[in-house]
């Protein structure tokens, strides 16, 4: 209806304007009749319809060969004022006059008509690439169902436009009805709704499918299709069915792999906890097994050592259960900074007090540059990590071996605060200077994984830093990481 409203409408204005086109026409070579040729109108009555043609088509052509007709012979032709025509060459003149015009407006209205052609299908083409572009992007499946419906409804302009996939039942491996998936356009009726499993009547459904299997459909509701649109809606259909597949497949995928690596995540963690707690556990155990025993002859000293052992297997566990709950607080996406401003002395004995007795204080000893700024840091958070840095130094190195701690100003980036720890241990090769980050890695440097270092670089990354081995230590290792400092 809409497209033959337009075509009396281009006819009306065609017509309009071949007319007034021919009335100035006429009125101006009226001017001059007395020194024209007879050939001269005819010349010029050909642009009317050549006007008349290009608006409005090969109908107002022939209106406007007739018009031309007419006004030739009336003013033009003598005797002036009649359309009675006496002689055979004013015959002849009309009847070419006619043919022309005639021919000419079929030529227009032929390349009008390519041209329109050629639009439409260039049209067509644009619109076909505007739908199926984010087809072949990196969308999450939700997202691409969004986009599926909105560029159907701004395209074709339903009233609404409804995209339904399976829904599975409760049992897995069958599935039941179509569900609503995504929507776009006016809100759906209680009628719509229900009538979406039984499409029929006048809304447009098409069906998705891969390798003939149905991957579900989309429905559009109260909208009039030419052929050339609904074939390019199918062919958007087809587009968009392999990528709902494609995205259906992916995160399938990506749910496997999920649940892998929870799977080894939970391996991984247990084997490293059953690991670590077995050690502090034995020792207390053997420790107050010693101590109960009714006929053991313990001195004083004897027992203080076995007390002292005690309290540091029970710091050790501590620091332990201390990792596993800040790791589960990484995991879950639950850790939050709260910075604040403190110096670095106050950071290096709050670490040491974490650390209880695990690692002798006389055997840390603590450099800062002078133009050391104030930390802006969430300090237990950062506390937790020079802890933890500080327990792999004490238990890798010799019994009496020095730790050093250093900071300053970081000069690669202003405003961070490089902070050193140096220990004298067997130090770590060059292809495990990444992996010791990475929780529960086994490699041969020492001993240095678990969980005390991936919390360190989790916790360090949050503040915006970042946490490395200087590769340039030939003794020992040198574990340095970078904090926000306040600025002056």
């Amino acid at each position: 209806m809409l497209g033959t409203r337009g075509t009396y409408q281009r006819i009306l204005l065609g017509t309009a304007t071949m007319l007034a086109v021919l009335a100035i026409l006429v009125l101006v070579l009226l001017a001059f009749r007395p020194h024209l040729s007879i050939a001269l109108p005819a010349l010029v009555f050909v642009l009317p319809a050549v006007v008349g043609t290009v608006i409005g088509g090969f109908p107002v052509g022939v209106a406007g060969a007739v018009a031309g007709f007419l006004a030739y012979d009336y003013f033009f032709l003598p005797p002036y004022g009649t359309l009675t025509v006496r002689s055979p060459q004013n015959w002849i003149a009309l009847v070419v006059y006619v043919a022309v015009v005639l021919i000419v407006a079929q030529v227009v209205s032929q390349l009008r008509r390519a041209r329109e052609v050629a639009v439409r299908q260039t049209a067509e083409s644009n619109r076909l690439y505007d739908l199926s572009q984010a087809l072949i992007g990196d969308l999450t499946l939700s997202e691409l169902l969004s986009h599926i419906v909105t560029a159907v409804q701004d395209t074709f302009a339903p009233d609404w436009t409804v995209l339904l996939l399976p829904e599975a039942d409760g049992d897995a491996t069958q599935t039941s009805t179509l569900g609503v998936a995504a929507r776009a356009g006016a809100a759906l009726s209680d009628a719509d709704v229900r009538s979406l499993n039984a499409v029929g009547g006048h809304p447009v459904s098409l069906a998705l499918v891969v390798a003939h299997r149905p991957v579900g459909m989309l429905v559009v509701q109260n909208v009039q299709l030419t052929p050339a649109e609904r074939g390019m809606l199918g062919t958007f259909v087809n587009q968009a069915a392999l990528a709902v597949d494609r995205a259906q497949l992916r995160e399938q995928a990506l749910r496997a792999r999920l649940l892998e690596e929870i799977d080894r995540w939970r391996s991984a963690l247990m084997g490293a906890a059953s690991h670590d707690l077995r050690t502090p556990l034995a020792s207390i155990k053997t420790a107050v097994s010693s101590l109960r025993q009714v006929d053991a002859r313990l001195g004083p000293e004897d027992r203080a050592e076995l007390l002292e052992l005690i309290e540091l297997q029970s710091d050790r566990l501590a620091r332990l259960v201390s990792n596993l709950l800040d790791m589960t607080r990484i995991e879950s996406g639950a850790l939050e900074l709260r910075p604040a401003a403190i110096a670095f002395d106050e950071l290096v004995e709050e670490a040491c007090s974490l650390l209880g007795g695990l690692v002798a204080r006389e055997r840390i000893s603590v450099r800062a540059s002078e133009d050391l700024p104030l930390l802006l840091i969430d300090h237990p958070l950062v506390s937790q990590v020079l802890a933890n840095v500080l327990e792999n130094a004490g238990r890798l190195s010799p019994p009496q071996g020095a730790i050093r701690v250093a900071a300053r100003p970081y000069p690669s980036s202003p405003g961070m605060v490089e902070i050193s720890v140096s220990d004298e241990g067997p130090g770590i090769s060059p292809a495990e200077r990444d992996r010791v980050f990475e929780m529960f890695s086994q490699n041969g440097g020492g001993g240095r994984a678990g969980l005390g270092l991936a919390i360190a670089k989790s916790f360090v990354e949050a503040h915006g830093g970042r946490i490395w081995i200087d590769p340039s230590v030939e003794r020992g290792a040198r574990v340095v990481f970078t904090v926000p400092g306040e600025l002056g």
